[in-house]
């Protein structure tokens, strides 16, 4: 036997128990995976990064301090030796080494501020394809679309607050829009600080952490102060960093508003610039990473922004730009910017050593006294190599409207490099749309790309357009609408749509919606999203009453499988079994309705995108079908995606918004021309599957629509039949007891409405051809055919069977025949139950019944009734979900009747059903009071009652009649009455007394019961029936409010069941019935198809009235933009941006008033006055030339504010300044060396020129004797180089010409792709002295076609010879150039040999091919100058 346990737990504990420890449960997990990530990012750090430690101690300067600047206690035992090999000089190379890295995790900051980041130590050496991947994979970046370097001046340096303020702006926004990376020096100094301050700035603002600004810092490991908490073997998640600027000395801090930081770690203590190197590299290689994740071609991009700076950011910005990233410079921030930004644009000639000297000395002020001549050498070559790449370069001036803000001046900078990289013109402009697309940036596209210099094809937008669809870019969609991009062509092909939605994003709840489709899908085939499964969703969205919008091959069988039976094996061909089923026939099919701006805005729709969706509805010819459809579908969506309610009440919104669309354009329409109008409302949409206007609104319960009175006029028509809408109601009632009145017009017709306007339009025709004597033409509009006509209206007068029998047939004939057929059968069921209902069915109850079968089978003619050619079980679900058919066949007809019959009567039965719905909440509220307060009677006053019929009646029963004022007996003793009860319960039919006292009464206290029943009276008749009232209330407000769409809303079903119903009422009913049931199934002939609401047009009719519905929308739209444009909240948006721009330009008229103003006059003066000092010059010399001579000499003229000694103002420099000197052969680095060159300026290249401090590298000297020099003048380089030997190089090139065709018409030479390079060159290489061809001629093109080459080049023409301003040139060595043109005609046997080989060519690794002579061809200038005197020989127009 188990022991007793003693502990006791109430239940309530239990749950709370078990709630606590599900919470505990839920929070281990999420700490578990938590660690698990941890610990795997830590592994992997671990084994892919590395840091560097020295591994060698030598003593430094100071006592116990090692050359690589760290403390000897800082070293691990191996590294320090004995004292004997301190002798060795410290190398970092040879004593520094790698091993695991030891800081890594997440940093959190104190402060304001982006308080958290991650953080790693990497080696100096380390991959940047590995950084790469820490970012992207491990730290969860995306992939960026821009790369924002910003470079500048590492100390704290002053900057104007209108210049900092539109830096700051600038940055964000660009980085912003973008989707960019800024990468910056990560410490909390200078233009690092500048950066994070603007980032602070944008989070404070947003006051969120969502969509943050990523910026990393590239950092020194060596110079960061308070590091040390950084550093666990195993990672700090977090390590909390101090960042205390007081203390840190030189050393520097890290800038807390980084998001993260890579900190590069050389082994080295306290030696800035470690991080250059590697920050270049990995920003390369990002530049090669696809742009978007995709292989278009189009590379993430990278610019560097440049503020103040010295002597390390001109090498960083000269490098970037060597590299082909374009720089933007802030005039204005001081030092290196502002000398940069006063050269920029000056021609190279007039940047002077004299003029940078004069510059270093204004802006650096005292630190221009530490500059050496030979660093001014330096920095001036710099410069000037800068300002001939002037596309690389771009100087943003505040003092000037040309850029707007710096996000502008950065984008257009990318723009301009973009434009001049080499690429042909069409890649180029296509290049610079892509990334325009990538920044979302429309306002670059409009102002830099749509220009009037690019003509853009649709073909050659339709990636773009791609792309900014996917990204749910509507701007550009616009954009490249209006610039010419046609649907059809974009959506031709079926792929480029089933792209679309294969590429939904994974929130889209049509998605989820195609992906379950797609799972009960049983095929063993792998199925993808195609466009069966579209329009099988879209059918099930818009409904079953519609045909496919993609009927596909194959995909018609699969709805003819759910639709009607199709005989495969029949000899009857299928498209002749499709013409058979509606809606399939061979001119329904969707194909040949193709719709590409439905197509859009389908797609647009089924992601709840407006904007969008905007775009293509306002391009949607039958608009007002496609805004019913789209409220029709996004209802359906909301109702079925119950998991998000934000998203469904957008959905409503949208629903709402397009129903409103709908509305203005039928409304435009409607005051228009209101025949056309109730046209457009029954014609069938070949683009929105075969289904109406009418019917669309209807199945979207768009109540609004529905309301209008354009709609209720054509409702009203209907309900009238051929009988004029005129006619009052007495008259018709007379008429159907007197029907002969017809014959003598008693009644009016539609049709003699129609004759009546035909005659007046020919009375009119007549009297205008009797004014002008000419036979006159007037247009006739078409009138609209009734749906109700069964025969096309004519010109003769009905006769009075045709009046009798549109009398009878008129809806609204039927209906009141109904009636008074109803009340009769009420009369007759009454007097047959009342008097007459015997034993023996007496003819009266025999007549009932007939009367009864007669109504049961017009339910069952309903059922089968087919106005949309849907099969039974279609109409089977069709007539189950209708509320009336349900009612009708519980013989409830008086409820249509009344509500149809009263315009008040109809929503109220509308209110007391809502009610009802209503009722059940509250019930439910007071079912808990009436349980609880029975049961805790019925506990306190019967002891063990086992009678549950008399439980129940204690319990639920008698609480609930004390609601309605019935007191009980016993809860008072006052009125307890102990023989209404039994003592024991013995009684059935009696009460069981509560517990007695001996005196015969009730022992319970009577207090407490009365305290319960008190309180449950005050609960159950006070708060719970007011608050029954309240909501009854507001249900009955709602409604009401709406009782006039309700009921007209309400009339359509009424309308379309006794249009289609026979004339006869019931129980003369019996005999239409036979007659069908004799037509259908015996004689097996169809019926009369009743086309109640649709109407198909003619192709030509259905253009006319499209083209009449899309210039109604358009004025629709233009009166919604007037009055949304005069709207109050509108205008004062308006009025603040005008406001704002006015500020703006007052600020910069403020600044055009100080120092940068002034500073640009005086340089203007100045250029003024130095042109003045030429003239009066030229003047001397041509007075002199004459012979007027002077008696004193003439005064020296020199530069205005040159201050120092010009050495350029040599005569000798003056005789050469104008010329062009060679540029590539002064290229810094020399290729395949680490030897960088000696600086030469532009004015200091020629020979004849002083250049005292010229003292050049040798390279490759081989003990020769150096007696030539280059002609072109000095290169920075001595011996022979890379080239093969001192003095002239020559080589040979071959420009091979044909033409395409025997016409002449386009010329093309022949050129061989350089990989190396990116480019096309010509055909040659060195030759020696003996051979007339090159040896890499004959691997080119192989030995047979070399030899008949080499046979033809005595007839070749000498197109070019002399010096070639090649990168590998130096002062001793240097190449020269022949081209020679040898022309092949159409009729040499070599040109078929070249053909075959520039095929085969394709997959070798030397490209051979026959290119167009163009300017836009991707080769070095001096071979375009070949090409170019090619073309004038051959009288070719490049």
């Amino acid at each position: 036997m188990l022991p007793r346990c003693e502990i006791k737990i109430h239940p309530d504990k239990i749950d709370s128990r078990l709630g606590s420890v599900k919470v505990q449960i839920r929070t281990g997990l999420s700490q578990l995976f938590s660690d698990i990530k941890k610990h795997y990012l830590a592994s992997w750090i671990k084994d892919n990064i590395q840091k560097e430690e020295c591994c060698f101690y030598v003593q430094g300067d100071r006592e116990g301090v090692c050359m690589c600047g760290y403390l000897k206690i800082h070293h691990v035992d191996d590294s320090i030796k004995p004292e004997s090999n301190q002798a060795v000089t410290w190398d970092r190379h040879n004593h520094v080494r790698q091993v695991p890295t030891d800081a890594f995790g997440d940093i959190s900051f104190g402060g304001l501020g982006q308080k958290t980041g991650k953080y790693v130590r990497v080696s100096s050496d380390t991959k940047p394809e590995v950084l790469y991947q820490l970012l992207t994979e491990h730290w969860k970046l995306p992939p960026p679309n821009l790369i924002i370097s910003v470079t500048g001046g590492a100390k704290n340096f002053y900057m104007k607050p209108q210049l900092k303020a539109q830096f700051r702006r600038g940055l964000i926004k660009v980085a912003q829009t973008t989707g960019a990376w800024i990468i910056t020096g990560g410490t909390h100094t200078g233009v690092m600080k500048h950066t994070g301050q603007a980032v602070r700035d944008y989070i404070l603002s947003n006051n969120s952490t969502e969509g943050q600004i990523v910026t990393i810092g590239i950092a020194t490991w060596g110079v960061i102060h308070n590091r040390k908490p950084l550093v666990h073997p195993q990672g700090r998640f977090p390590a909390y960093y101090s960042q205390d600027v007081q203390t840190q000395g030189h050393m520097s801090c890290l800038d807390n508003n980084h998001s993260h930081f890579l900190l590069v770690d050389d082994g080295t203590n306290g030696r800035y610039g470690v991080e250059i190197e590697l920050r270049s590299r990995l920003e390369r290689l990002i530049s090669q990473q696809p742009l978007g994740n995709k292989e278009s071609g189009v590379r993430i991009p990278v610019v560097c922004v440049v503020l103040e700076g010295g002597p390390g950011t001109l090498n960083t910005i000269y490098m970037a730009m060597l590299n082909g990233t374009p720089c933007v410079v802030l005039e204005g921030s001081g030092r290196l910017a502002d000398v940069i930004a006063h050269v920029a644009g000056f021609p190279v000639a007039k940047v002077t050593l004299s003029l940078i000297h004069q510059l270093l000395k204004r802006f650096f002020c005292q630190e221009y006294a530490s500059f050496t001549e030979l660093m001014v050498i330096e920095w001036t070559k710099k410069i000037q190599d800068m300002i001939q790449m002037s596309q690389l370069l771009t100087v943003f001036r505040i003092s000037e409207d040309d850029h707007g803000d710096v996000d502008v001046a950065i984008l257009q900078a990318l723009l301009k490099a973009n434009r001049s990289s080499g690429s042909e013109g069409r890649e180029s402009w296509e290049r610079q749309l892509e990334l325009a697309v990538a920044w979302n940036r429309v306002d670059i596209a409009k102002s830099d790309i749509f220009t009037e210099e690019s003509q853009w094809k649709s073909s050659d937008l339709h990636e773009a357009m791609f792309s900014a669809l996917l990204g749910n870019k509507h701007q550009f969609v616009r954009l490249f609408l209006e610039n010419g991009v046609c649907l059809r062509q974009f959506l031709q092909e079926d792929t480029t749509l089933c792209h679309l939605y294969t590429h939904l994003p994974t929130s889209c709840f049509f998605l989820r919606l195609l992906v379950k489709r797609i799972q009960t899908e049983r095929t063993a085939a792998p199925l993808n999203i195609s466009l069966r499964l579209v329009s099988d969703e879209i059918r099930h969205l818009l409904g079953s009453f519609t045909q496919p919008l993609y009927p596909l091959p194959g995909l018609a069988i699969s709805y003819l499988k759910e639709d009607v039976s199709v005989n495969l094996q029949s000899k009857v061909p299928l498209k002749q079994q499709f013409s058979s089923v509606p809606g399939l026939g061979p001119d329904r099919g969707g194909a040949s309705h193709r719709d590409p701006v439905r197509d859009l805005f389908l797609w647009a729709i089924l992601q709840n995108k407006k904007e969008l969706a905007e775009i293509a509805w306002e391009q949607c010819l039958d608009c007002m079908s496609a805004a019913l459809a789209a409220s029709k579908i996004l209802k359906k969506l909301a109702e079925e995606d119950e998991e998000e309610d934000d998203e469904a009440k957008e959905m409503r919104e949208l629903a709402n918004y397009y129903e409103r669309h709908a509305i203005g354009v039928f409304s435009e329409c409607h005051s228009c021309d209101e025949d056309r109008a109730r046209r457009m409302l029954i014609r069938s949409s070949p683009s929105w599957g075969h289904t109406t206007c009418l019917r669309l609104a209807l199945e979207a319960n768009d109540k609004s629509f529905i309301a209008h009175s354009g709609v209720q006029t054509l409702l009203t028509q209907i309900w009238c039949g051929e009988l004029a809408v005129d006619n009052p109601l007495w008259r018709v009632l007379l008429c159907m007891v007197f029907f002969p009145l017809t014959y003598i017009g008693f009644l009016r017709y539609r049709h003699d409405d129609c004759l009546q306007k035909e005659l007046e339009r020919s009375e009119e025709q007549i009297t205008v051809e009797s004014v002008t004597g000419c036979r006159a033409r007037i247009r006739r509009k078409s009138p609209v055919r009734d749906p109700l006509t069964r025969t096309p209206p004519g010109l003769k007068p009905l006769n009075c069977s045709m009046r009798l029998v549109s009398l009878f047939t008129s809806p609204q004939v039927k209906f009141y025949w109904n009636i008074v057929f109803y009340f009769g059968f009420l009369l007759l069921f009454s007097v047959v139950l009342m008097i007459d209902f015997q034993t023996t069915p007496s003819w009266r109850e025999c007549l009932l019944y007939v009367w009864i079968f007669s109504l049961v089978c017009e339910e069952i003619r309903q059922l089968f009734h087919d106005p949309d050619g849907f099969p039974f079980n279609k109409k089977a679900k069709m007539y189950i979900k209708d509320m009336w058919n349900i009612l009708d066949v519980l013989s409830i007809l008086l409820f249509i009747i009344g509500l149809v019959f009263s315009k008040t009567l109809g929503p109220k039965i509308i209110i007391v059903k809502r009610m009802i719905l209503d009722m059940f909440f509250f019930l439910f509220l007071l079912s808990i009071w009436v349980l609880a307060f029975g049961v805790a009677k019925q506990g306190i006053l019967i002891n063990n009652e086992d009678r549950l019929n008399w439980i129940v009646r204690g319990a639920v029963y008698e609480p609930y009649l004390i609601i309605f004022g019935n007191m009980p007996s016993d809860i008072d003793t006052t009125q307890f009455d102990i023989s209404a009860c039994t003592v024991n319960g013995t009684d059935p039919l009696k009460p069981k007394c509560p517990v007695l006292n001996e005196d015969q009464r009730p022992a319970f206290p009577e207090w407490l019961t009365i305290i319960l029943l008190c309180v449950y009276l005050l609960f159950a008749n006070i708060l719970l029936l007011n608050l029954l009232i309240a909501i009854f209330n507001y249900t009955f407000q709602e409604v009401q409010d709406n009782t006039d769409n309700i009921w007209k809303f309400q009339r359509y079903e009424l309308i379309k069941e006794y249009y289609s119903r026979p004339a006869l009422p019931p129980p003369f009913i019996l005999l239409s019935h036979i007659y069908i049931f004799i037509r259908r199934l015996v004689l097996r002939k169809p019926l009369q198809g009743h086309q109640t609401f649709k109407e198909e047009l003619s192709k030509e009719e259905e253009e006319e009235l499209l083209s009449w519905e899309s210039f109604m929308k358009d004025n629709y739209l233009q009166s919604t933009r007037q009055q949304h444009s005069q709207d109050m909240d509108q205008r004062l948006s308006e009025t603040a941006d005008k406001v704002d721009i006015m500020t703006e330009m007052l600020q910069r008229e403020n600044n055009l008033n100080g120092t940068v103003a002034m500073g640009k006059r005086i340089t203007r003066l100045e250029d003024q006055v130095s042109q003045s000092a030429e003239a009066l010059q030229w003047i001397m010399d041509a007075l002199k030339s004459q012979g007027f001579n002077a008696i004193i000499d003439a005064p020296q003229l020199a530069s205005p504010g040159k201050h120092c000694k010009d050495e350029s103002a040599d005569p000798k420099t003056k005789e050469v300044e104008k010329k062009s000197y060679h540029v590539n052969a002064r290229r810094l680095v020399y290729p395949g060396s680490n030897i960088t060159r000696f600086p030469v300026p532009e004015e200091k290249v020629p020979w004849e020129v002083e250049f005292s401090l010229y003292s050049p590298p040798v390279l490759n000297e081989d003990g020769q004797v150096q007696s030539d020099r280059n002609p072109q003048g000095r290169t920075g380089m001595r011996g022979r180089g890379s080239l093969c030997c001192l003095g002239p190089n020559h080589i040979l090139e071959l420009v091979l010409t044909r033409w395409r065709d025997t016409e002449g018409s386009v010329l093309e030479f022949l050129s061989v792709w350089n990989r190396e390079e990116s480019l096309w060159e010509l055909p040659g290489g060195l030759v020696q002295s003996d051979e007339p061809l090159s040896d890499r001629l004959q691997s080119i093109f192989g030995q047979r076609i070399y030899n008949r080459i080499k046979a033809k080049v005595v007839e070749g023409s000498k197109v070019y010879e002399g010096y070639v301003d090649d990168i590998r040139n130096t002062d001793s060595a240097w190449l020269e150039t022949t081209v020679l043109n040898i022309h092949l005609d159409r009729t040499d046997h070599q040109l078929a040999d070249i053909n075959r080989m520039t095929v085969s060519s394709l997959g070798c690794d030397e490209v051979v091919q026959w290119l167009e002579v163009n300017t836009s061809t991707r080769m070095s200038s001096y071979q375009k100058d070949s090409l170019r005197r090619v073309a004038e020989l051959h009288l070719w127009n490049m």
